[in-house]
């Protein structure tokens, strides 16, 4: 039991992680133990198929603020919404766990926090922004879904599929309750419902290295997200939104 609530809450989806994870988690873990604020992590197994349960256990232990969630059915949105509706801290904050982000954002995105801009998220592209190592091809494919995804659901929103965003948790909560998509479409649902309950979403850039063994396949799962940004509309013109979603919210 934590004696208070933690700070940050980091939530890290995971599936088939067992190469990545150890890593990833001994890099986080490192930079927690060296700070004064209270950080608890959030592992969601989900639906893996190798040893991801038993390498995160094993990274984590002995860390008093670790949880780790497990799901049967595949999709970072869910396994993201379910580690968020967990979520104790004072922000909420999900990073793709192969860490192509810088692990020092942990500190930074909170304070970037507040009572008027309550979602800070993560952008790969404008001034100040690094990509490393990213296939051409990816990029290109990626800008042109994103210009789809400004037109048809979040104008202004320069980098919607950036695995590092940051929430208050009271919006957290009001977001993930509403979320539906389980896909990789979930990001632009996301911000899709934060401008509907008019939330301030404010842009970083970040320094973001691409990995190799990375879970998205360009073609298959940017046809899957256009097909996603579509029922979002669909969901919002029938009203869907309007009440909480009813998939499990998962006892702490």
């Amino acid at each position: 039991m934590l004696e208070r609530n933690p700070d940050i809450s980091l939530i890290l989806p995971a599936y088939n992680e067992e190469g990545r994870l150890p890593a990833t988690l001994t890099a986080i873990r490192d930079w927690i133990e060296a700070q004064t604020a209270v950080c608890e992590v959030i592992v969601v197994d989900n639906g893996s198929t190798d040893q991801t349960v038993l390498v995160a256990e094993s990274a984590m232990q002995g860390f008093p603020h670790f949880r780790l969630l497990r799901t049967d059915r595949r999709g970072k949105g869910l396994a993201v919404r379910m580690g968020a509706l967990a979520a104790r801290g004072s922000v909420v904050i999900f990073g793709d766990s192969d860490l192509s982000w810088p692990v020092d954002e942990l500190g930074r995105f909170p304070e970037l926090i507040s009572r008027t801009t309550p979602i800070a998220i993560g952008s790969r592209e404008g001034h100040g922004a690094r990509r490393v190592g990213e296939p051409i091809y990816r990029h290109v494919m990626g800008r042109i879904f994103n210009m789809i995804v400004r037109y048809l659901a979040v104008p202004g929103v320069v980098d919607t599929q950036c695995g590092f965003k940051a929430f208050r948790r009271d919006a957290a909560h009001a977001i993930f309750e509403r979320q539906m998509i389980d896909g990789f479409g979930f990001d632009v649902e996301l911000l899709f419902l934060a401008r509907r309950f008019g939330y301030d979403v404010r842009e970083v850039p970040l320094h973001w290295e691409h990995k190799d063994s990375s879970r998205v396949e360009p073609v298959r799962d940017s046809l899957r997200m256009l097909m996603d940004v579509l029922t979002i509309r669909r969901n919002s013109l029938f009203g869907r939104y309007a009440r909480v979603s009813s998939e499990l919210v998962p006892g702490v």
